[in-house]
């Protein structure tokens, strides 16, 4: 059974930075393609970026273009997302998900990953 465990989040100033890593265990890495997802209270839950095995296959929203950047560790089994220049807006649960068709990844259609990690929180404030 695939796992996946999130770390890294925490409180943050804005204009701050924050490193989530996402551990992927029961498989290797290269069988998914992976994605982060965000939550803010009251609000549905979002695609932020994703990252597939086909070369160039990476994807971020609108909202974090330029401020966030995905990258993976295959001997590690993991999957980091950069945060950069972080605003209150910024603030959610974040969690990683994994689709099993790991040449393309998707952010628009959230039924495609079927497996799901537990979450970190992310609050950007003064």
């Amino acid at each position: 059974q695939l796992q996946l465990a999130e770390s890294g989040g925490g409180l943050v100033q804005p204009g701050g930075s924050l490193r989530l890593s996402c551990v992927v265990s029961g498989s290797t890495l290269d069988k998914y393609a992976i994605a982060w997802f965000r939550q803010a209270p009251g609000k549905e839950r979002e695609g932020v970026s994703c990252m597939g095995n086909a070369e160039g296959s990476t994807r971020y929203a609108n909202s974090v273009k330029g401020r966030f950047t995905i990258s993976r560790d295959m001997a590690k089994n993991t999957v980091y997302l950069q945060m950069n220049s972080l605003e209150p807006e910024d603030t959610a649960i974040y969690y990683c998900a994994a689709d099993d068709m790991p040449r393309l990844c998707v952010l628009s259609y959230i039924p495609r990953y079927g497996f799901w990690g537990q979450g970190t929180q992310v609050t950007v404030s003064s």
